[in-house]
C-alpha cells in the first residue's frame, strides 16, 4: 500500500503532482474539503462513501489522484480491527433493483417472518437461509431463469440415498439445457425472437459497427449446426471445441448440447501433447477448431497443432473469410462442407432437441490435479444451472445486461459466460481478438457493455500500458474477477473506470460449476475480497486439527465445503471421485465435508481472502497446475539439472502467483541462475502452456525433506515469502 498523508492534509501541491493542472486542482480540493466538512469527522468509509457517491473522482482523472486519495482517506485504517477498508456500497434503492433484492422482498417476509428488513440488512439471514433449505431457493431460481423440464423432478433435492454425501438434485427430471437456451416459452416471457442474442467484433475493425444476432438467428444456426452433426457423427459421441470464444465456437457448442452429444473443452493456447492428452482421457470422436488464431495482428497456427494431437475427424473454420487457408487432410472437412452435408435436408434450421435426464454429461472439462494428467471432470446439467444461478444472484445479469468476459470454451468461465447470458436473457459480447489491446477496450465501450468480466493479470496489463486512456466504460454498472489474487492497485484503476462500480470477486473451481465465496450487490465491497459464501453454499474454515472454527471468528484454515451442492460434480472420468473431493474430511454436524483444497482467511467484519491452497496445486494467470506437473518438465531442461521444486508465491502487495524454481545442481556442473530461467520457461511454455512464465530461479545444494524423505515445499514456500518480504523493504 502506498504511504500517503492523511486526507486532511492533502494539499493542492501534492494534486498537482498527480497531474491535475493548477486550476484543475484547485476546483478539486474545493470539492474535496467540502466533502470532509459533511463528513464532520466521520469514520474514513462514511469520507470515501461521499466522494464516491457526489463523483468528485472522475474516470478520466490520472490515476495518480485516485491513489492519493483512496490511500489518503484510509491512511489510518486499522485492519487488524476494522477488517479490509470499503470502497463500495450498495443502496437500498439500488439493492431492490437487483435479482435477489427483489426476489428477497417477494419472498422475504414469508420466509424469515419478522426478521425479514430489506435486502441488505437481511442479506446474511437469506444467504444462511438458503444454506438450510436449498429446496426453498432453488425452486425460485429455477422459475426465475425460466428452466423447462420436458419430464418434471420428483423434488428439488433428495437426502435419502447415504451414499451419496450431496444428495441427488431434480431426481427423475429430463430436460434439454440448450433449448432452455434458445427457446421462448410461456414460462418465460421476456424470452423472445427479437432478443439480441450475441453481439462481436472481430479485431481489426475497430471503427466497424458492433455484429449483432437475435436469438431466433442463433437459434436457426445452432439448428443447422446440429443436423449437420447428425450426418457426420454419432449421437451421444464425445467431440471437442478447440478454438476461440467466437460466435461460430458458441453455436457449435450449444448445437452439440441440443443435439445430445457431449462437448469436450479445450483451450487453444494448449500444445500438442496437452490437446493430445484431454482427446484421449475423453475418448473424444472428432473436433472442431481453426485453421489459425489471429491475436494482435498476427497469425498463430491452430490446426497444425490439431493435427499433432488428433488422428480424429477435424471440422476445420476459416479465421478469414470463407475458404480455410491450408491443406487438410483426407479424413478432415472444412467448415463449408461440414454445413453442405444438410443442404439436401427438409428443415436444416429445425431440429428436434434431444431431451436427456438432469445428470446427462453435457461437457467434459479439464483441471489440474497433483499428477500429470488433467482431471477430466463432467459436466451435467445442473451445472449450468448452478452457474447461471450465481451469476443471476451475485454479479446480477439481468434481461437487457450486455455481458462480456475475454475467455475461452476451453475454461470453465467460457461455458459459465455463455449459460449465464442465454438462461437469464442478457446479450453475449465476444470480441474476436487479443483482449490485451485498446481494440478490446473501444469494443466494450461501442457495444455497451454493462457487466465486464476479467482477470487480474488483464487488468494489471491494461493499466501499465495504458492502452484504455479516453475509452468511455461508464456504462458498466459492475465488473467481475476470478482465476487469481488480485491486486489493490489494479482494482482501484478498474472500478474508477465506471465511477467506482464494484468488482464481484469470484473463487471457485471447474468442479464446482460456480463460485463458493463472491461478492455481492447487496453487501460492501472492500478490493480483493470475497464479502459471502454464495447463495446455498455452507462453509466452515478448518484448523490444523480439522476442527471448525467458530462461523464469527476471525480465523485462517483449510475450508470445507457443505455436500449438498446443486451443479457440483459426483463422479470424475479419470480419477477416484471419494478420494480427490471427500475421503480424509471431517465430519460436521453429521455431514462429510467436501474438499475444495483452498487456504482461506476469514477477516474482521467477515470478509474472506484466499491465501492459496492446501495441497501443492498452484493458480498461475488463472490456470491451475501442479508441482508436479511443471517438475516433470523442469527436470528434462537442461542435463545440469538433477532435481527441481516448483512452488507458487503471492506477492507481498497482491496480485497473481509467481511461479518459482528451485533446483538442485548435479555434480560438477556450474550455471547462473538467469541461464536456467530461460531454459525452465522455454520448456513450460512448450510442453504445458505458452501462457506460464517462470519468474525467479534459486540454486539450492539439497532440498529440505520428511523423515521419509518427502520433498517439503511448504518450507520452501516458507523461505521465499521470506525473501520476497525483505526484498521488498529494501
Amino acid at each position: 500500500m502506498m504511504v500517503m498523508k492523511n486526507i486532511t492534509q492533502v494539499s493542492i501541491d501534492d494534486l498537482v503532482n498527480t497531474g491535475l493542472s493548477i486550476e484543475e486542482a484547485k476546483e478539486f480540493d474545493k470539492l474535496l474539503k467540502q466533502v470532509i466538512k459533511g463528513a464532520k469527522g466521520s469514520d474514513p468509509a462514511v469520507v470515501w462513501r461521499e466522494l464516491v457517491g457526489r463523483r468528485v473522482l472522475k474516470p478520466w482523472h490520472p490515476h495518480g489522484l485516485h491513489q492519493l486519495v483512496y490511500y489518503s482517506v484510509y491512511a489510518n485504517w486499522d485492519v487488524s480491527t476494522n477488517g479490509p477498508p470499503l470502497y463500495w456500497f450498495p443502496s437500498l434503492y439500488e439493492s431492490k433493483q437487483t435479482n435477489l433484492g427483489r426476489v428477497m422482498d417477494i419472498h422475504g417476509p414469508k420466509l424469515l417472518w419478522t426478521s425479514y428488513k430489506d435486502p441488505i440488512t437481511s442479506f446474511n439471514l437469506f444467504q444462511i437461509f438458503s444454506v438450510q433449505n436449498p429446496e426453498v431457493y432453488w425452486s425460485i431460481v429455477l422459475n426465475e431463469l425460466g428452466v423447462v423440464f420436458r419430464e418434471s423432478p420428483k423434488c428439488i433435492l433428495d437426502r435419502t440415498d447415504k451414499s451419496k454425501p450431496g444428495g441427488e438434485w431434480l431426481p427423475g427430471a429430463v430436460m434439454n439445457i440448450a433449448a432452455c437456451c434458445l427457446l421462448p416459452t410461456n414460462i418465460n416471457p421476456r424470452k423472445r425472437d427479437d432478443s439480441l442474442a450475441i453481439i462481436w467484433r472481430d479485431e481489426g475493425h475497430d471503427d466497424s459497427n458492433v455484429n449483432h444476432m437475435t436469438l431466433k438467428e442463433v437459434r436457426e444456426q445452432v439448428m443447422l449446426v446440429a443436423n449437420a452433426l447428425d450426418t457426420t457423427f454419432s449421437k451421444g459421441d464425445a467431440i471437442a471445441i478447440d478454438m476461440p470464444m467466437t460466435v461460430h465456437a458458441v453455436v457449435i457448442y450449444l448445437a452439440l448440447v441440443l443435439a445430445g452429444f457431449v462437448v469436450v473443452s479445450i483451450a487453444d493456447s494448449f500444445a500438442a501433447k496437452e490437446i493430445a492428452t484431454r482427446l484421449r482421457v475423453s475418448n473424444a470422436k472428432g473436433i472442431f477448431t481453426q485453421d489459425f488464431i489471429l491475436r494482435g495482428g498476427r497469425k498463430f497456427p491452430l490446426y497444425s497443432k490439431v493435427v499433432e494431437a488428433a488422428p480424429y475427424k477435424a471440422i476445420v473454420l476459416p479465421v478469414i473469410g470463407n475458404h480455410v487457408g491450408i491443406q487438410l487432410r483426407a479424413q478432415d472437412q472444412s467448415w463449408k462442407d461440414f454445413l453442405s452435408s444438410v443442404k439436401h435436408h427438409p428443415r436444416p434450421n429445425y431440429y428436434t432437441p434431444v431431451y436427456q435426464p438432469v445428470d446427462s454429461v453435457i461437457n467434459i472439462l479439464f483441471s489440474s490435479g497433483t499428477t500429470g494428467e488433467p482431471k477430466a471432470i463432467p459436466w451435467t446439467q445442473l451445472s449450468p444451472i448452478r452457474s447461471s444461478g450465481d451469476s443471476w444472484a451475485h454479479i446480477d445479469v439481468q434481461v437487457g445486461d450486455v455481458y462480456c468476459w475475454p475467455t475461452n470454451l476451453g475454461w470453465v468461465m467460457g461455458p459459465i459466460l455463455l449459460f449465464s447470458c442465454f438462461l437469464t436473457d442478457a446479450t453475449l459480447a465476444l470480441y474476436h481478438g487479443s483482449p490485451l489491446g485498446r481494440g478490446f477496450g473501444k469494443f466494450v465501450q461501442d457495444a455497451g457493455v454493462t457487466i465486464l468480466g476479467t482477470v487480474p493479470s488483464l487488468v494489471k496489463s491494461w493499466r501499465s500500458t495504458n492502452c484504455m486512456e479516453g475509452l468511455d466504460w461508464t456504462k458498466i454498472k459492475s465488473f467481475a474477477s476470478t482465476g487469481e489474487a488480485s491486486n489493490v492497485d489494479d482494482d482501484l484503476w478498474l472500478s474508477s473506470k465506471g465511477y467506482y462500480k464494484p468488482i464481484i470477486e469470484c473463487c471457485g473451481g471447474t468442479e464446482l460449476a460456480s463460485s463458493y465465496i463472491q461478492g455481492s450487490p447487496l453487501q460492501p465491497q472492500a478490493f480483493g475480497s470475497f464479502s459471502t459464501a454464495s447463495m446455498t453454499t455452507g462453509l466452515v474454515i478448518l484448523d490444523d486439527h480439522g476442527v471448525a472454527y467458530p462461523d464469527d471468528q476471525p480465523c485462517v484454515g483449510e475450508v470445507g465445503l457443505f455436500p449438498q451442492y446443486l451443479g457440483a460434480t459426483n463422479r470424475l472420468l479419470n480419477a477416484d471421485h471419494w478420494e480427490v473431493y471427500f475421503k480424509g474430511m471431517p465430519i460436521y454436524k453429521e455431514m462429510r465435508l467436501r474438499r475444495h483444497g483452498d487456504i482461506l482467511k476469514r477477516t474482521v467484519g467477515g470478509f474472506f481472502v484466499v491465501q492459496g491452497r492446501a495441497d501443492d496445486t498452484m493458480n498461475l494467470g488463472g490456470i491451475k497446475t501442479s508441482s508436479v506437473e511443471i517438475e516433470r518438465v523442469c527436470d528434462l531442461a537442461d542435463e545440469c539439472v538433477l532435481e527441481t521444486a516448483a512452488i507458487s508465491v503471492a506477492p507481498g502487495h497482491g496480485g497473481p502467483e509467481l511461479l518459482i524454481i528451485f533446483v538442485v545442481l548435479k555434480k560438477g556442473f556450474d550455471i547462473q541462475p538467469d541461464a536456467l530461467k530461460i531454459k525452465f520457461s522455454k520448456a513450460v511454455q512448450s510442453n504445458l502452456n505458452p501462457l506460464f512464465k517462470v519468474s525467479f530461479v534459486k540454486i539450492l545444494p539439497e532440498f529440505p525433506r520428511t523423515a521419509s524423505n518427502k520433498l517439503l515445499r511448504r518450507a520452501l514456500r516458507d523461505q521465499m515469502k521470506h525473501e520476497l518480504s525483505v526484498r521488498s523493504k529494501i
